[in-house]
């Protein structure tokens, strides 16, 4: 049954993808990076931000439609690629554009409410409904920092760190190392007994309902932000639990989205794992966290197709489905292996980097397409069954992610 699924799924998306552009080699590379750079930092301003500088998230192709889905984080992505496109342009206009969706993001912050005070309105929404996220909030702040970072607007920080203290306050484990996932929306509760992530799941035991929620690595940026050493001593807690809880492959099978009953993984779970992993690599130079990341990017090394895809949904055994393409995976999957070459302990890696660089250069919606909501977009397809209908969705991951890559791809070939 599953095969025949697949089969379906690959046809609809075979005629989606006969529209992408594949594009020519005319230019320098260079050349040729840097104009993908700026097509695809255009389409992020004029398309994939609202007038209110919210992150529009999905596109359902079928309906002709933009749907939120945790608009608090995909508007963070947007945010972090604009502020990197902006380091290596110098451009203006997409630091401004990153300070709108900036000041989206800020007004997100709770206040008035005793129990939410200090906290951002980051629901996830969708199948999870109204519920706050840890990982939301946690990796939708990056680009908040970076943005402080260039503009040294207090708020573009101190939101997000005042944020993270609540977090901090009342959802961590210390002893598991380990923060619950979700805050109900109407009580302020946090869900400690059960998880919207598994809704009608009995007998939910602490890995249903908590993770390490390493993602954004948001207490090292908090940490860097105020000095405050608790913070620091946080973030290497969190590290040293993404090592013990690692399992043999290099991935947390244990935690959603991974499935560990069918032993599927998720396209980025976990590589935002092994990137907080490098960061503490970065922060500690102990070289258990540069270990355990490198064994995670063996595995997506392996999930890497000959023609550099990397598909949404992998198994353990090697297995693929072909019903969707999460070419956020492929980005992702580079900007780390980039960095694994950079630490001198990723030559293996150096053709998957290309693999990954050609794939963004080829999968992409034409520039002129007739749709102007998918005009230029990096493909990253979802094919799934909502309300009794077949939803073919255009996740704006595809582009922010692949932006962040070629500039690292450029760094890394020009620089």
């Amino acid at each position: 049954m599953r095969s025949k699924i697949a089969a379906s799924r690959l046809a609809v998306l075979a005629i989606l993808l006969a529209k992408t552009c594949f594009a020519q080699n005319t230019g320098s590379l260079k050349e040729q990076v840097l104009a993908q750079i700026r097509k695809l930092a255009d389409y992020s301003c004029t398309t994939l931000l609202d007038k209110n500088g919210e992150s529009r998230c999905d596109y359902n192709i079928t309906l002709g439609k933009w749907f939120p889905y945790e608009p608090a984080w995909h508007t963070g992505q947007v945010i972090n690629a604009l502020v990197k496109v902006y380091e290596l342009s110098g451009e203006k206009k997409y630091l401004a554009y990153a300070q709108k969706a900036g000041n989206w993001w800020c007004s997100l912050k709770i206040t008035g409410n005793p129990k939410l005070d200090g906290l951002v309105m980051a629901v996830h929404g969708d199948y999870v409904g109204d519920y706050i996220v840890f990982s939301t909030v946690s990796d939708g702040t990056p680009g908040l920092f970076r943005l402080y970072d260039v503009t040294h607007e207090e708020k573009c920080a101190e939101i997000p760190t005042e944020a993270g203290e609540w977090l901090l306050r009342n959802m961590y484990l210390p002893k598991e190392g380990m923060f619950y996932d979700a805050i109900d929306v109407r009580t302020g509760e946090v869900m400690k007994k059960e998880s919207p992530f598994w809704p009608g799941k009995k007998n939910q035991t602490l890995n249903d309902v908590a993770r390490p929620n390493s993602e954004g690595s948001l207490f090292l940026d908090m940490y860097k932000y105020t000095h405050d050493e608790k913070y620091k001593k946080v973030f290497i807690e969190i590290c040293n639990s993404l090592v013990d809880k690692q399992g043999p492959q290099g991935l947390w099978m244990q935690f959603s989205p991974n499935k560990a009953a069918d032993s599927s993984y998720h396209p980025r779970f976990n590589l935002w794992y092994a990137e907080s992993l490098l960061n503490g690599y970065d922060l500690t130079h102990d070289r258990a966290y540069l270990d355990a990341a490198e064994k995670t990017l063996f595995t997506y090394q392996k999930a890497q197709q000959k023609d550099g895809t990397i598909y949404y949904k992998n198994y353990l055994d090697g297995k693929f489905e072909k019903g969707s393409v999460a070419g956020s995976a492929v980005a992702f999957a580079g900007i780390l292996w980039i960095r694994m070459v950079g630490y001198g302990a990723g030559d293996e890696f150096k053709k998957s980097i290309e693999k990954s660089y050609h794939w963004i250069a080829k999968n992409h919606f034409a520039y002129d397409h007739p749709d102007r909501n998918l005009r230029g977009g990096v493909i990253d397809l979802n094919l799934r069954n909502k309300d009794a209908q077949l939803w073919i969705t255009q996740r704006d991951l595809g582009t922010t992610f692949a932006l962040r890559f070629l500039i690292d791809y450029y760094n890394y070939k020009f620089r």
